[in-house]
């Protein structure tokens, strides 16, 4: 995805695309990815993350492939080489939406509100994979019957306005929209109920989820009703849909980052402090090397043994010391458990009554870990 992102900007300065444009859709692109990636590294059983990683895979497959599009169908007449890979790729924007209307369906939390809900996700399913597959089968037949049309977007014409011949796509797409648009108003309309029954920080959880998610929905048919207009308003109010779209992922590494959606604290704060731990130790590292070399003066295999072995003197101290400062912003429970437990460690050097020393040992255990049961068995030694 990475290479997909670098490989936009070329691509849409060689067809004369603007720069916002481009950058906007690496925004959204980055944004669905690295929460994506978030959810998908700690937690991959969970569908969100990968879906969330599906999205943006296929909006950048998307951008590049038709920015390539126009550089070989409408500016090199076709003699540009993966010119019909490109075309193929090019619906990638149907999965992407596909993906994007389930993402939705399982938010927050991965999983249908309820078993009653399959009857809702099966249609999707079915007409989404028709619809998807129905693109990919038209952009592989005008490839093969050297009928390729691209517009000034670089998508097909064949798509944006189908021949009788694919009168069956049109009504797939239809279709597939009636659900998808039913099937989300459905969705807003439950999580408005559990909003109204929720409290503490599952509500604010929720506020922030809702929000996002409601963004998104509206901004995409906002995007697809704004896509083939020469109006300046309109391309605006274009961009701006497609900056809205990024609400969904955003809301969701809100929920990540402050109120502990999906229970990563522990990878963000461990990212975090190896990163942290990382740019300081090879900063010292360099430091080291250039102070003995340049302004010492000593020889070159001197000064990297002697950097070498300072850094890894400086790892371990510095990683505990960066490691309580980050989880004390991002993974409090943690940082709380283990200041509980220090406290009860002091004041157990000078503790002498076993009977106090049992019932500050379950209470902190409670405290600080909160098991379903805990106890303490302690075998006494025989009066003999």
């Amino acid at each position: 995805m990475v290479a997909l992102i670098v490989a936009d900007f070329p691509l849409a300065h060689l067809v004369h695309k603007s720069t916002e444009s481009g950058l906007g859709e690496a925004v959204v692109a980055l944004a669905f990815g690295l929460v994506g990636l978030l959810v998908a590294w700690r937690q991959p059983s969970h569908p969100m993350g990968w879906l969330l990683l599906g999205v943006a895979l296929f909006l950048l497959l998307d951008v590049d492939a038709s920015n390539y599009s126009v550089l070989d169908y409408r500016m090199h007449h076709g003699t540009l080489p993966l010119g019909a890979v490109a075309v193929l790729l090019q619906p990638s924007w149907a999965p992407a939406v596909a993906l994007l209307g389930l993402t939705i369906l399982l938010f927050p939390d991965g999983r249908l509100p309820s078993r009653h809900w399959k009857w809702v996700l099966w249609p999707y399913l079915v007409l989404g994979g028709l619809w998807v597959v129905g693109a990919l089968v038209i952009a592989a037949r005008v490839i093969i019957e050297h009928r390729v049309h691209i517009d000034s977007s670089g998508n097909l014409t064949v798509l944006n306005n189908t021949t009788s011949a694919y009168e069956w796509w049109n009504i797939t797409q239809n279709a597939f929209f009636l659900v998808l648009v039913l099937s989300w108003l459905s969705w807003l309309v439950l999580q408005v109920v559990s909003f109204r029954r929720s409290t503490g920080e599952r509500h604010e959880q929720l506020k922030w989820l809702m929000g996002g998610a409601g963004v998104c929905v509206v901004s995409l048919p906002l995007l697809f009703a704004t896509q083939n207009s020469s109006s300046t308003f309109v391309k605006v109010l274009s961009g701006v849909a497609l900056l809205g779209l990024a609400g969904l992922p955003v809301s969701i590494g809100v929920g990540i980052l402050k109120y502990r959606l999906y229970e990563i604290d522990r990878f963000v704060s461990r990212t975090l402090s190896y990163a942290i731990v990382s740019g300081v130790v090879v900063g010292v590292y360099v430091g080291l090397i250039t102070l003995v070399t340049r302004v010492l003066g000593f020889s070159s295999p001197v000064a990297v043994a002697a950097s070498t072995l300072a850094a890894v003197a400086l790892f371990n101290p510095l990683r505990h010391r960066v490691q309580r400062v980050v989880d004390r912003r991002f993974n409090r429970a943690r940082y709380d458990a283990e200041a509980t437990v220090a406290a009860f460690t002091a004041r157990l050097r000078d503790a002498v009554d076993l009977e106090t020393v049992r019932t500050e040992l379950l209470e902190i255990v409670n405290r600080a870990v909160e098991p379903a049961h805990a106890s303490v068995w302690i075998r006494r030694r025989d009066s003999a």
